[in-house]
């Protein structure tokens, strides 16, 4: 023994510690409370008649249990869970797993827990489903189901079962997985369940299998609300107008989620004659009711109404004001939606990101400038996150107002860019004559921006006719075809005329027009005419004509430039000629008299 080495004090110390925790392992259980023994003194005496622990929710673990606020003291609990043997009882483990779904949200871990059970029950199975729907995880949820349910016999179930299941199957839209559950529904005898029939409603309606849910609405011994609610919105939505209509007054009663659904759906195909009536017929109404009709007149264009309405509601919200104020943007009412929002600012509605976009948008079109700029600083007193769209209105309204110094101040602060903020700028830049400054901009779109769309070409050979940059617009043409695949339409093929024409090069804008397509539309033709009359290139402009007229033979404007550029050359014998084509087709008077004007 003289010869060893002597342990250090370090290793004495851990031999030590090690057997102190040997001692404490052959005590007794670890106590978190004072009076644990108290409690298990008490539970102890009680059993059932064969002697069986038997737990109430007065247990001190248990209520530990539901008062602990992280997973750190969860783990802590469920410890004393399996060292006093109670972990494997009813009440105990459904605590367990509706703590981890309910509070924690921890679904995994609710299935490792399950997997650790000897005699699960439906009421487990079920909170676990219902916490993989309630997250968005209808695969998972049915997963589940089909795994731990079916796939071990199907006896761990009851009538909460089945609603959440087929609640997963409408989330996936997977009508052959809500076939196969309606199928072991009525086997195991809860066809007759009123929830179960609601779900079932519901989820052959979201499949767009709106038969078998009348079906499943019909076979129903016993109805609620909520079962003709769904039919209706069912039918509502699969397009069955009508017979939704029919079902609704059918309704034994009605509360004011049936009227307002009603509303919507006639909304939505925009039969505004009868979300009138369901409107009128309504005995209370509320400002959702107000708002699904004004947001009906606002679909269908008609200000009038939309705006006798608006001064109607004696309640209105944000949503009231925005539709308003968008309706106005989009009709091109600009000045009135300025009135609109003065009046906005006047009460207790706070605008929101929504509002301000119609805002910036109309002051963008009215170059108001000094409004756009009062609107800015209103976003920056109150504080309003600025998303993308809301960012993009901001730098459009700077570039369409020529503060081009300004427009890019906010594109250069935006986090995040989409297509339509690069459009944009390439856009003001092309507008206001800075063609270097777009082409330049859409380089940078290509190396760290996302991909550009037909849009963005528009958008950067518009630059290049304004800044008569004709090699790079060609060249960008092609490169628009050639690498991004980009099919061109009417668009593309004005801006490459206009940018042809502008540059005298008529005999190349002749052969580029016989390239194109029969079929394309009025602003193709729009920039072509213009391209004509900018150059008064007269042979360039009878070919356009001449091009308008084989494709909308009947279309007088195409008459009347043609015979207005015989005229302008003294052909008048072309002019008559002209003039007979017209009486033919039957023209207005008013289009022969503007022949000769």
């Amino acid at each position: 023994m003289g010869g060893g080495l002597r342990p250090t004090a370090k290793a004495i110390e851990s031999i030590q510690s090690a057997l102190r925790a040997r001692k404490c392992l052959t005590g007794s259980k670890p106590s978190l409370w004072a009076d644990d023994r108290r409690w298990r003194d008490r539970i102890s005496e009680a059993g059932d008649e064969n002697g069986a622990l038997v737990l109430t929710l007065e247990h001190p673990i248990l209520r530990k249990l539901d008062s602990c606020g992280s997973i750190r003291q969860f783990e802590q609990v469920q410890a004393q869970m399996f060292a006093h043997g109670i972990f494997q009882n009813s009440l105990a483990y459904s605590r367990v797993v509706k703590k981890l779904c309910a509070w924690f949200g921890d679904v995994n871990r609710a299935v490792e827990v399950f997997g650790k059970l000897e005699d699960p029950d439906a009421f487990v199975c079920n909170t676990i489903m219902r916490c993989f729907v309630n997250a968005g995880d209808a695969g998972g949820g049915l997963g589940f189901y089909e795994r731990e349910v079916v796939g071990k016999g199907g006896s761990l179930v009851n009538h909460f079962t089945f609603p959440v299941v087929v609640k997963a199957c409408a989330g996936l839209m997977s009508v052959r997985s809500g076939m196969r559950v309606h199928g072991r529904v009525m086997r195991l005898g809860f066809d007759a369940d009123l929830f179960v029939g609601n779900s079932l409603i519901h989820m052959y309606s979201v499949c767009g299998r709106i038969g078998d849910a009348r079906k499943a609405f019909d076979e129903m011994s016993v109805r609620d609300l909520v079962s003709w609610n769904s039919m209706v919105d069912g039918l509502m939505k699969n397009g069955d107008v009508g017979i939704a209509i029919e079902v609704f007054w059918e309704m034994p009663e009605r509360d004011v989620f049936s009227w307002n659904m009603m509303i919507a759906g006639c909304v939505g195909v925009e039969d505004m004659e009868a979300a009138k009536r369901v409107f009128d017929e309504m005995p209370v109404r509320d400002v959702v009711s107000w708002n699904s009709m004004l947001d009906g007149y606002a679909k269908v264009g008609n200000v009038v109404a939309a705006r006798d309405l608006f001064d109607r509601m004696r309640r209105r919200n944000v949503i009231s004001w925005n539709t308003m104020l968008a309706l106005y943007v989009r009709v091109k009412d600009f000045g009135e939606c300025l009135q609109l929002f003065d009046a906005m600012n006047e009460g207790d509605v706070r605008p929101n990101d929504a509002t301000l976009v119609s805002v910036l948008t109309a002051c963008a079109n009215l170059g108001a400038l000094h409004r756009g700029k009062s609107v800015h600083e209103f976003i920056r007193s109150n504080m309003i996150e600025t998303d993308v769209l809301l960012s993009t209105a901001l730098l459009t309204m700077y570039s369409k107002c020529g503060a081009m110094d300004l427009s890019e101040d906010v594109f250069n602060a935006m986090e995040e860019k989409s297509v339509v903020s690069w459009n944009a700028m390439i856009m003001g830049y092309g507008v206001h004559g800075q063609g270097e400054k777009a082409l330049d901009l859409f380089s940078r779109m290509e190396r760290n921006g996302p991909s550009p769309n037909d849009a963005t070409f528009v958008c950067v050979l518009s630059a290049c006719t304004h800044a008569g940059m004709l090699l790079e617009g060609w060249c960008l043409f092609e490169r628009m075809c050639q690498v991004y695949n980009i099919t061109p339409k009417a668009e593309h093929y004005g801006c490459m005329v206009d940018l042809l024409g502008r540059a005298g090069l008529t005999n190349d804008s002749e052969e580029f027009l016989q390239g194109m397509p029969m079929d394309s539309g009025p602003p193709l033709w729009g920039a072509l005419l213009s391209a004509s009359k900018t150059n008064s290139n007269a042979k360039f402009g009878e070919l356009v004509a001449k091009r308008l007229i084989k494709l909308k033979p009947d279309d007088m404007g195409a008459y009347v430039f043609l015979s207005n550029i015989y005229a302008a050359e003294g052909r008048w014998d072309d002019v008559d000629k002209v003039r007979t084509m017209m009486k033919e087709r039957g023209s207005h008077k008013a289009a022969v008299s503007a022949l000769v004007g």
